[in-house]
């Protein structure tokens, strides 16, 4: 029997516990993030030398891997597939999710790692934070079952501390990672883990801050934005890129039913399909529009003439054929670019604003539109340029981007993905 004194130990050594798992696994999903982040940057730069080198390299290696990636994905990581945040979302609705495949595993982990990795060595449009948000997830999860945690913390905390962890770490931006997991992926927190994933965040995003150092686009630029007529360039960009982001993710929450319509299309047909597409893609765009979107965006903020103007929509076919192939691959990194274009295009068709602002509004505006989470929009980007005197622009260009992209796309991208992942009437109907 316990007395009072033992009681309190014990409580004491699980709070320990507790905070530890989540501090370790915290530290490991920054880690994961780097080597996601590395490995993407080394294979990147072997994809463009092969590209430049070997024309015939992208239209017969390209089309090839990709299919491959995608049997292998298939067959043996089934679950990996995609962005991963619906994957995540599917996973903190335990009583819902199917069981046929599991969400969270380190099996999972591997698959996600290495194919998204694999992806970016294709030419293909392979984002970042989607894979570092279900990396992040499972290895939270992970790390809860060996330290034999209850239900209550792998159905809930473990799943949003790794998920906000890895996209703090991926971006090396920590207020978004939280706003994130507010907004997107939990829509709430409660009292009792919001402590714990808040430090999670802050565990992961220093591990990869110490190790890669600051992942910022803009570095010791003034971005001022001086009022009169050229805050009408607020609405103008806010309804263009939302409705393209909203036009995104409708093509890819409807496209899908719509191949699946067409039988003589098999899922390797349609990488194999996809793979040529984003083959002559690289090529009109000189190998633009492979792997993360990452330098592409750096370019805009530093030089946007340097980019041509249908770069934009290049990109956004890329991303929409790299869904459809179905190899691990996230959307957030391309789709800032895909913003960032969008913006210095409207900067020349409407010179009313500075470039650079018009821009920043660009990425915030399509990606609000894009996933329909305006917070987590303007906070990303003004974390990740440094452009807190941009605020206001930001945040009212956010949600105008939202309400926009909604008339178009009614359901939100990552809600009507989720629903694939779930066992609801609702989703049998569909």
């Amino acid at each position: 029997m316990f007395n009072g004194r033992d009681l309190s130990i014990f409580k004491l050594l699980s709070t320990w516990k507790t905070h530890l798992v989540f501090w370790l696994g915290a530290i490991f999903v920054g880690l994961s993030s780097v080597a996601l982040t590395v490995g993407s940057e080394l294979v990147s730069e072997l994809f463009r030398k092969l590209h430049q080198e070997y024309l015939a390299y992208s239209f017969f290696f390209t089309p090839l891997i990709l299919t491959l990636l995608a049997w292998i994905t298939f067959t043996f990581f089934p679950g990996s597939e995609r962005s991963g945040v619906p994957q995540v979302k599917a996973s903190l609705e335990p009583s819902k999710a199917g069981n046929d495949k599991p969400l969270l595993s380190f099996r999972i982990l591997i698959g996600k790692l290495s194919l998204s990795i694999g992806g970016i060595f294709a030419g293909a449009s392979v984002g970042l934070g989607g894979p570092a948000i279900h990396i992040g997830a499972a290895l939270m999860t992970y790390f809860g079952r060996f330290a034999h945690f209850g239900p209550h913390y792998l159905e809930r905390g473990l799943i949003l501390a790794g998920s906000s962890a890895g996209f703090a770490a991926i971006f090396s931006a920590p207020l978004a990672g939280i706003v994130f997991a507010i907004e997107e992926m939990g829509r709430s927190l409660e009292q009792k883990t919001s402590g714990l994933i808040i430090t999670a965040v802050i565990f992961a995003g220093a591990t990869a801050l110490i190790l890669h150092g600051q992942y910022v686009f803009l570095e010791d630029r003034s971005t001022l934005f001086p009022w009169g007529k050229a805050w009408l360039i607020i609405p103008v960009c806010g309804i263009i890129t939302g409705f393209m982001g909203g036009l995104f993710s409708l093509i890819l929450l409807k496209g899908g039913h719509f191949l699946n319509t067409l039988t003589f299309l098999t899922p390797l047909r349609i990488a194999f399909i996809c793979g040529l597409l984003i083959a002559l893609l690289n090529y009109l765009s000189e190998g633009a529009t492979a792997g993360t979107g990452y330098q592409e965006t750096k370019n805009y903020l530093a030089d946007a003439h340097s980019m041509s103007a249908e770069y934009p929509l290049m990109r956004m076919l890329a991303n929409i054929a790299t869904f459809f192939i179905g190899i691990p691959a996230g959307i957030f990194v391309p789709s800032l670019s895909v913003g960032a274009g969008i913006g210095a295009n409207l900067a020349e068709w409407v010179p009313i604003a500075p470039l650079s602002v018009v821009i920043l509004l660009g990425m915030t505006g399509y990606f609000a539109g894009m996933i329909q989470a305006p917070l987590t929009a303007f906070v990303i980007i003004m974390e990740m340029t440094n452009s807190h005197d941009l605020l206001l622009p930001m945040m009212a260009t956010a949600f105008i981007a939202n309400g926009t992209s909604k008339l178009i796309c009614p359901l939100s991208l990552y809600e009507g993905l989720t629903q694939r992942y779930l066992n609801t009437n609702d989703h049998e109907q569909k």
